[in-house]
């Protein structure tokens, strides 16, 4: 069985809209594309270099996958181009599609950015890890890691570090189901 971890860059608020560029993606009238550039250090660089540094597969989304595209040498365009390594189409139904690569033997499959994926990946609970870069800056718009729909979850820090421009640093591991309870004072009338 495969982990499927993701890999998010995130502001305090929780937006993880185009961190890297200004038009990485404008959608929603998106003005603050860019917004982690100003914050990323040499520590983030070298837990990016670690998380990076042994075998994994990517699964992206259709937006992700045309933006890493544009950094490889051969250059990706509609409808897709399969000249990377190994890349596979998913069609049909993901979720299923997903479950199905999960099961297989193979190197952990990482997300990065692919906002619309995660949050199918959340709402069905096929997530096991979170590495989060979590950025010291609010933006109050944009597209946000945990939207309406995510399954509730529990979940244990594992790892973490923070940076010199302030930047937390942490992976977190599934940990069951939400533990609730109550700091309410029992009734001493009863």
């Amino acid at each position: 069985m495969r982990k499927l971890i993701v890999l998010s860059f995130i502001t305090l608020d929780g937006v993880m809209q185009a961190p890297g560029a200004p038009e990485e993606d404008t959608s929603g009238d998106f003005k603050f594309g860019g917004w982690s550039v100003g914050y990323f250090d040499d520590m983030v660089g070298n837990a990016m270099d670690e998380q990076m540094g042994h075998p994994f597969d990517l699964l992206l989304g259709r937006r992700t996958y045309d933006i890493f595209a544009g950094f490889w040498p051969k250059e990706s365009h509609r409808p897709v181009s399969l000249d990377w390594k190994t890349t596979i189409p998913i069609h049909g139904d993901m979720v299923e599609e997903i479950k199905k690569i999960k099961a297989e033997d193979g190197p952990e499959l990482q997300v990065r950015g692919s906002g619309n994926l995660i949050q199918t990946l959340l709402k069905n609970d096929l997530v096991d890890e979170l590495w989060l870069k979590t950025f010291p800056v609010v933006l109050g718009t944009g597209k946000r890691l945990f939207a309406d729909g995510a399954m509730p979850t529990g979940w244990q820090l594992v790892k973490s570090q923070v940076s010199p421009s302030g930047v937390v640093v942490a992976s977190y591991t599934r940990a069951g189901e939400v533990k609730v309870g109550s700091f309410a004072q029992p009734d001493a009338s009863g």
